[in-house]
């Protein structure tokens, strides 16, 4: 202990022997310094010879060694006039400071109320007295001043740390030392560095100390709610000291040991503050208040005495050392507000605290000290705050001194004061915390000192100057954009922009400007909180969209006007390209999270946050963060409820889709000012329908005085009108005025201020008029005017005279006796106040009334202005920004801090367009590469933006710009390329790589410039020769899909070569593979991407190809190798690619360049083989896609080779893939389908093989996975079963026979699988056999047996039956009604018209043939069939009978006929029903009615033609019937049986001949009449023809049958004949035979009164059989039954004899009379 106090006083001892031995001492005006001195020693000695070294307080490092005794020499020392003496004395004091020596803690004994170290630092600042200081002991005042400031082992707080600042700020000034100047200033910035980050750090100790003791104090309460019971007060008051003390003791431990001190002084500050007994550092808001007073611009307390030196120092230094009472109060103001405001905030968050806490009051006395200094009313939370503050604001208030009139002087005391003061403040908040950002003191002192200086120095002709209130506003809006929004708007509309656009700024200031902005528009924050903040905000200017305006014009306007040189220029232009670039570099960064990079893994699982959660989207993300969260002082921050509560409104009102309908509101009401600019009415009206404004006259009253956007003149000529609206509307808008309290001039002036008057003298009498009735109206008590009328005849006078004094059209201006008598006699007759007139004559004369500031209309733009016009429009930005700055300077407002990458769209949308001309106008005009270069990263970086957000009119406008300046545009034509544009084209080859994802329409125009490259590659590397030159040239008058051929080939030789050499750079290395690199990138385009890629591609190869002078097939490669490339590709992606890819293939397949047709299907089939390679699972078709341009192209390709060349490669597919092949089967059998009908037998030959191999091969090793397409392959065989070659058309019809065996042979395959046919979900399985199997095979055969020639369709037709013979037995029922429906297909053929060719050849041949094979069919499966299709194979038969062919009738009644006999057994009632029906139906059918009354006419030989057919066919029935009911031969027989009996007399008539086949027993009684009833009819028509001679007469002369006359004698007798055999059979069989009696009767008495009637010999003897079968038939009867008919006969029978008769009947005759005689006789005996 002893050796430490020692060792300090021997420090002591030597500094002071030091000043001793000093020469200077030994004069006489020193004696009183020599004295004290020595008294000094003295006492030191004695004192260390008094105190022991048991002294306890010795060792502490805080000890005061006595300091005012031994202070007082090193004051005299400093008073000294010797600079040595003073050197030394002030090197002492740095050192006791600097160790801790001198703490000066102690009350200063000469002055109360103040420190020693108050005493110690005003004696160190008043060594410097000026210029004149020695330059040594200005560098000792700086030591010493920066020892006490930064040391921690004394505090100096208030007007001595402004006093120590401002004397280093002095001695920069005044010093003519540049080294003392360097390091005054580098003092200075130490300095304020210490003061604010002691401030800082003091905020972050308390912070830390507050939580710790709040979670303690959360615990204890925790533990007390349960232990309550069990402890007393006393232990909880001892358990919160000790837990306080701990943590106090904790805190400081953790501190640094160079700051303990620092912080146990504070900590004692703090307590003495709470307890009443500190200096005044505790004193109330008020005396605080009166200290910021005090210590203003580092101003020395009031009642402080300065010496000359000082205030000549002072004076030379332009430093005020006091404000103006103005200043104060509103200084005064704030921290009253701010006080009151903390006041309520603390009062609020005790009485929260005393309800959540008990009633304990064991807190330690710590915590309670602490909790009373957070609520306490201060208006700073600490000294060190106030410290901070003061300082701060007196910088800022330096900075706003003026500068002294005439050109600036770099070396004068105000210039360097202005720059020092600014480059401070620069530091400061280059090195603020979170308190400076956050406090509200400190943004308070920022909105009304630093932005008010900054506007007036935003404007400076000093360039330093200027740049450094850019740099300080740039820190203000990284940092504290949050509470400067309004200031933000002033500093960017007044400035910025107005720097920009005026003709009066110079190009420092200019490109100054466009610096800052530079750096503004590079952090992505900024610029989208500018945009959010201001152009969203409907009551804020649109800063970004002026922002990226004026950028634009600047980038491409030339300012012939603006005296920049075209170097200042081009500079100018390229800054703001390269703003322009960075922002939207910016929003490529913001939205970066929304983009995928298709050439990037590590996007790969990224998940993208589409509401645009917080993250870090900038370079000054975290500084925003911090200002939103608060700060990190203790005192007044905010509890983490409150900061929750805030973040959540903050991001609540970032909303993108409420701030771009705030955006929407904000153009509709712009839009509408607009008009109402142009049409006021007109503006109106738009914004009352857009619901902006109110529809009455109050709201737009309201409207137009609120926005100063209007237009003066039009708001005046509006409020002026007549009509009942407008004026309505200006009695609202006056009486919106309030004038109470003011003179009539002012009153005026605030009338007008808002409009200009109209010019019509009506409109401004009305508008006079209305505020003289207003003002009166507001001063009622007014004395002075006697009326309205006389306020009225006075404004006018004034606006009279307004114009007269300050129109430069007025040569002499009004005096003021003029001005008096002009207005004699307006008072009501009387004369106003002379004095009054006067006094508004001068009112007048010294100040305009004009608009009001916001009101009027910046000119802008480029105009010719003088120096001084110059300067005074620079004058009046600064004047108008300090003046707005101001009026802002208390304006809350709120400021949203953005987040959300949304709103990159709307902010894009908004300058696309601006940017767009820029960029364009950029590349047009300059060759130079940094503008070309920063032009192309600007169209690259929007066309990212575009199509991030899907804007597809924007993004391809952008890439057609680019299209356009890299000249490969297709109508482009050849030029000469510059480096500008070969870089373009790499650009747009970069943007189709990186952005490929996102270009949909855009790679219509990208590839277009990518073949359009090859062309010139080609063309760079002569690849043409002089012989396709000279083919081009003549075939110029070929219209050229692609004219850059044409004017290429077009241009001379030299020329050509010119732009050939400068092409070269085109087929570079870099160039070529970046070109690929598209292509084989295109393996990681997404889904949609690939798709839209192919679709453009597949667009510019069909351009390409389709050239008429040479087309290429660049693209059509590139196509086969994307295919290759992304063949590991998804199946469902490559469904939508190919969609695509197989149209193109066959629209290029099908091309007349059979080159490029050979290519393609080549090409078609690489791909195909490489998709088989991958197999393909059941269910899926897409192989039928890719192979289904095989089938295109076979079809609509004429040429041979490429027909040839696709069948070979079906084939080679078919040999190498057969097992890989699924659902492609149905397009290969396709192929060969269009094959067969080749006329080339090589192809016809070649496909026919493959699909041979198919069917007797393939079949048996793979026919499960052939069975889909079953159907297809039976219709390539029917297709080669119809070919001209008669050999191969045999053979198919033989593999069609073979593959009826391979369904019969495997139906379980059939019924296992039911194809691709999905219509039918409850197809039972047994159909599936016949559906897939049978119906095909029999369905082509019947397509077969109507479309070949006669033998090989006779030969399907006979395969067709025989596999229904054959394999019937195991078809459905409804199978066989579909197959009867085929096969009455082939009678259908005949009834299209344009088939009725050849039809004898058909009826004869075919349809008899197929008729006949029906009926055997029908009959071998009779039990089957006939329930369902008996009805349809009658109809069909009906059908043939039909028809106008003789031999097919005919075969229909034979085949009727052979139907009915071979399964007439079979019939039941109802089925021999339906044939009667069908026999009687064919009767009147064959009807030849029409013959009796037939004559000569048009249609002569056709209808004699039915005629006849129909008498012969009618004949046929006749025989069909008697052949169905008696046998075919037996009738025949019978007749030649009864010509023996007659010529054989003695013969015995025997039995009747019946044939056991016949069906005369099968049918009843009904089904025989109607036979008979047929034959009858048939037998009458036939009497009556043949007795018409003269209509018989007339047909024989029309040629009816032959030479003779026709006659029906057969038909005649036939009928007859067959009749009388049903009628004696039926009279036989049946027991009740009345009926039949009665008609047999009829019949033969009919027959024999007609033969009686005959005439001709010819005739007659026509009857002899029917008279032999009658007389015959009679005889044979019983003996009753011949007795009934002989009585009703015999008198005919007997008349017979009258006729010349054939001996056969005589003889007949004979014997039926010897009969009758006998069995008379047998009857009578």
């Amino acid at each position: 202990m002893q050796e430490t106090k020692v060792t300090r006083s021997m420090f002591l001892i030597r500094a002071l022997e030091r000043i001793l031995s000093d020469k200077e001492l030994k004069k006489s005006q020193n004696a009183q310094l020599r004295k004290a001195c020595k008294t000094a020693l003295d006492e030191i000695q004695d004192d260390l010879q008094k105190q022991g070294g048991h002294d306890e307080q010795a060792n502490s490092p805080h000890t005061i060694i006595e300091a005012d005794k031994y202070f007082l020499a090193f004051e005299m020392a400093c008073k000294s006039k010797s600079a040595g003496v003073v050197g030394i004395a002030l090197d002492c004091l740095q050192k006791m400071i600097a160790y801790g020596i001198l703490v000066g803690n102690a009350p200063d004994s000469t002055l109360p109320g103040k420190r020693l170290i108050d005493r110690v630092i005003d004696t160190i600042c008043n060594c410097f007295m000026g210029v004149q200081t020695d330059e040594n002991v200005q560098l000792q005042i700086i030591k010493v001043l920066l020892t006490a400031v930064t040391s921690n082992n004394c505090e100096i707080h208030d007007g001595t740390i402004l006093q120590a600042v401002r004397t280093c700020y002095n001695i920069y000034l005044a010093s003519r030392s540049v080294v003392n100047q360097t390091t005054a200033k580098a003092t200075l910035s130490q300095m304020l560095n210490v003061i604010f980050a002691r401030m800082e750090a003091q905020a972050n100790i308390d912070s830390e100390l507050y939580e710790k003791i709040e979670q303690e104090n959360e615990s204890i309460t925790e533990d007390s709610m349960v232990n309550h019971n069990g402890m007393d007060e006393g232990n909880m008051d001892r358990t919160n000291e000790n837990s306080t003390d701990n943590l106090s003791t904790q805190n400081q431990d953790e501190a640094p040991e160079s700051d303990r001190h620092q912080s146990k002084m504070i900590a004692e500050t703090s307590l003495n503050q709470e307890s009443g007994k500190g200096d005044e550092n505790s004193s109330s808001p008020e005396q605080s208040i009166e200290k910021n007073k005090e210590n203003n611009e580092f101003a020395p307390e009031k009642g402080e005495t300065e010496s000359e030196n000082e205030q000549e120092q002072k004076q030379v230094n332009g430093i005020s050392d006091s404000e103006s009472s103005d200043t104060e109060t509103m200084i005064r103001d704030i921290i009253e507000d701010m006080v009151s405001q903390v006041v309520i905030n603390t009062s609020e968050n005790q009485v929260e605290r005393k309800e959540s806490m008990t009633s304990d009051t064991s807190a330690s006395s710590r915590y309670q000290q602490l909790e009373q200094q957070l609520y306490n009313s201060q208006s700073f939370s600490h000294v060190l705050q106030k410290d901070a503050f003061l300082v701060f604001r007196s910088l800022c208030k330096l900075s706003m001194k003026p500068l002294s009139e005439g050109p600036p002087d770099p070396k004068s005391h105000e210039h360097r004061s202005k720059i020092l003061s600014l480059q401070l403040l620069l530091a400061i908040l280059e090195s603020s915390g979170p308190v400076f950002r956050s406090n509200e003191m400190f943004i308070n002192a920022i909105k009304q000192y630093l932005c008010v200086a900054l506007s007036k120095n935003g404007v400076s002709n000093i360039p330093e100057v200027f740049e450094l209130s850019l740099a300080i506003f740039l820190k203000l809006l990284e940092n504290f954009k949050t509470y400067l929004k309004m200031q933000i708007q002033v500093f960017f509309k007044e400035i910025f922009l107005n720097i920009l656009e005026t003709n009066s700024s110079s190009f420092d200031h200019k490109w100054m400007v466009l610096q800052t902005l530079g750096k503004i528009c590079e952090d992505a924050q900024i610029v989208v909180d500018i945009y959010v903040n201001y152009d969203c905000d409907i009551n804020a200017a649109n800063i970004f969209e002026e922002l990226v305006n004026i950028l634009s014009k600047i980038s491409h306007q030339n300012l012939p006007e603006s005296n920049l040189s075209s170097h200042q220029e081009n500079t100018m232009q390229s800054k703001s390209l390269e703003c322009l670039v960075s922002i939207l570099t910016c929003m490529v960064d913001w939205s970066k999270d929304l983009y995928v990079n298709p050439h990037s893994m590590s996007n790969l699982g990224k998940e993208h946050n589409p509401d645009g959660a917080i993250s870090n989207l900038s370079l000054s993300a975290g500084h925003s963060s911090s200002n939103v969260n608060g700060s990190s002082q203790s005192i007044h921050s905010d509890s983490s409820s409150e900061h929750a509560s805030l973040e959540i409104k903050k991001l609540n009102a970032d909303n993108p889709e409420t701030i771009e309908g705030i955006k929407q509101q904000k153009s509709i009401l712009e839009r509408g000012i607009q008009l109402f600019n142009l049409k006021p009415k007109k503006g109106v009206t738009f914004l009352q329908d857009q619901g902006m404004i109110g529809t009455t006259a109050s709201d737009i009253a309201e409207f137009l005085s609120s926005e100063e956007r209007l237009d003066p003149g039009q708001v005046g000529d509006f409020i002026g009108e007549n009509e009942a609206l407008n004026k309505e509307v200006m009695y609202e808008y006056v009486d919106n005025l309030n004038f109470s309290g003011m003179d009539f001039v002012p009153s005026l002036r605030m009338f007008l201020e808002g409009f200009r008057l109209p010019g019509e003298a009506q409109k401004i009498d009305r508008l006079m008029e209305k505020f003289a009735s207003r003002f009166c109206d507001c001063n009622p008590k007014d004395t002075v005017f006697a009326s309205a009328d006389t306020a009225y005849v006075l404004a006018y006078s004034i606006i009279m005279l307004t114009t007269d004094l300050h129109s430069a059209q007025v040569k002499r201006k009004i005096s003021v006796e003029d001005y008096i008598r002009m207005n004699k006699g307006i008072n009501d007759s009387k004369d106003l106040p002379r004095e009054y007139l006067e006094d508004i004559y001068e009112q007048i004369k010294h100040q305009e009334i004009t608009l009001k500031s916001t009101r009027s209309q910046n000119v802008k733009g480029i105009r010719v202005l003088s120096a001084a016009q110059k300067k005074q429009e620079m004058d009046n930005i600064a004047d108008t920004a300090k003046a707005l700055m101001e009026a802002v300077s208390h304006v809350q407002s709120s400021f949203i801090n953005t987040t959300h990458q949304d709103h990159v769209r709307p902010m894009f949308q908004l300058s696309w367009r601006s940017m767009l001309v820029a960029f364009s106008m950029g590349l047009q005009d300059s060759d130079e590469s940094g503008i070309d270069q920063l032009c192309l990263e600007g169209m690259r970086c929007a066309i990212r933006i575009a199509c991030i957000f899907q804007l597809p009119l924007e993004r391809d406008t952008y890439v057609q710009a680019l299209s356009r300046f890299s000249l490969l545009q297709a109508n482009a034509g050849i030029r000469e390329m510059k480096a500008k544009n070969i870089e373009t084209i790499k650009t747009l080859i970069n943007v189709a790589y990186t952005d490929g994802n996102y270009l949909q329409e855009s790679w219509h125009e990208i590839l277009q410039c990518i073949s359009q490259l090859e062309l010139l590659q080609l063309i760079g590397s002569k690849v043409r020769d002089q012989n396709a030159t000279m083919k081009a040239v003549r075939s110029a008058s070929v219209a050229d899909a692609n004219p850059i051929l044409t004017k290429t080939f077009g241009l001379e030789h030299k020329k050509l070569a010119s732009i050939q050499e400068s092409m070269g750079e085109t087929s570079s290395q870099s160039v070529v593979v970046a070109v690929d690199r598209i292509f084989t990138g295109s393996t990681r385009l997404d889904g949609d991407a690939i798709v839209d890629f192919v679709r453009w591609l597949s667009k510019v190869s069909l351009d390409e190809l389709t050239n008429q002078l040479h087309p290429r097939m660049f693209c059509l490669q590139k196509i086969v190798e994307i295919s290759y490339y992304n063949m590991g590709r998804i199946r469902i992606q490559w469904s939508r690619i190919w969609a695509i890819l197989g149209d193109y293939f066959n629209e290029v397949g099908c091309s007349d360049e059979e080159s490029i047709a050979f290519f393609a299907v080549d090409s078609l089939r690489q791909l195909s083989m490489k998709f088989l390679e991958k197999g393909e699972l059941p269910g899926f078709s897409f192989q039928k896609d890719f192979l289904r341009p095989f089938e295109h192209i076979m079809k609509h390709h004429n040429s041979p080779n490429i027909q040839d060349m696709v069948v070979r490669c079906i084939a080679q597919m078919v040999s190498s893939q057969a097992l890989n092949i699924k659902s492609g089967w149905k397009n290969i059998f396709g192929v060969f389908t269009l094959a067969a009908s080749h006329h080339d037998e090589n192809i016809v030959e070649l496909a026919f093989h493959a699909t041979s191999t198919i069917i007797t091969d393939i079949f048996n090793l793979y026919f499960l996975s052939i069975i889909y397409c079953f159907q297809d392959a039976i219709g390539a065989l029917r297709e080669f079963s119809c070919c001209a070659f008669p050999d191969t058309s045999m053979e198919a019809i033989r593999l069609i026979r073979q593959c009826a065996d391979y369904v019969a042979q495997r139906p379980d395959l059939f019924e296992r699988h039911s194809g691709e046919d999905t219509s039918k979900p409850d197809m039972p399985n047994r159909d599936n056999i016949w559906v897939r199997g049978w119906f095909p095979i029999l369905f082509e055969l019947s397509i077969i047996i109507s479309r070949c020639k006669l033998d090989v369709r006779t030969r399907g037709l006979t395969v067709m039956f025989e596999i229904m013979k054959t394999h019937g037995d195991s078809f459905h029922t409804d199978w066989w009604n579909d197959l009867f429906q085929i096969i009455f297909r082939i009678f259908d053929q005949m009834k299209v018209p344009e088939l009725q060719l050849e039809k004898s050849d058909w009826f004869a041949t075919t349809c008899n043939h197929a008729l006949f094979a029906v009926c055997d069919v029908f009959t071998q499966y009779y039990e089957t069939l006939s329930p369902t299709l008996l009805h349809d194979v009658y109809g069909q038969l009906l059908w043939c009978v039909e028809k106008e062919n003789e031999q097919l009738a005919r075969s229909g009644v034979n085949c009727l006929e052979n139907l009915v006999l071979s399964n007439g057994t079979k019939f039941t009632k109802e089925t021999w029903k339906v044939t009667c029906d069908t026999i009687q139906t064919v009767f009147k059918m064959v009807s030849a009615d029409k013959l009796m009354t037939w004559k000569p006419g048009n249609d002569d030989i056709a209808e004699l033609q039915t005629l006849q057919l129909r008498c012969i066919l009618t004949a046929e029935m006749i025989e069909c019937i008697d052949r169905i009911l008696f046998y075919p031969t037996t009738t025949k027989k019978d007749d030649e049986y009864n010509v023996t009996v007659a010529q054989t007399p003695s013969m015995a008539i025997a039995q009747e001949l019946r044939h056991k086949d016949a069906m005369f027993s099968q049918l009843n009684e009904n089904h025989l009449f109607t036979m008979v009833r047929c034959l009858l009819v048939a037998h009458d028509f036939a009497k009556r023809f043949n007795g018409d001679n003269e209509q018989r007469t007339i047909l024989w002369k029309a040629g009816f049958k032959g030479k003779s006359k026709p006659n029906l004698i057969r038909q005649e007798c036939t009928s007859l004949s067959c009749t009388l055999r049903i009628l004696f059979r039926m009279k036989d069989q049946l027991e009740t035979a009345e009926r039949v009696d009665a008609l047999l009767y009829s019949v033969c008495l009919n027959a024999l009164s007609y033969f009686s009637s005959l005439t001709t010999e010819t005739h007659r003897d026509a009857w002899t059989p029917v008279l032999l079968l009658l007389i015959t038939r009679t005889l044979r009867l019983e003996e009753k039954p011949f007795l009934t008919l002989t009585k009703k006969l015999h008198t005919p029978l007997c008349d017979l004899l009258l006729f010349e008769l054939k001996p056969e009947v005589r003889l007949l005759l004979r014997r039926y009379f010897l009969q009758c005689n006998a069995v008379s006789t047998t009857s009578n005996s």
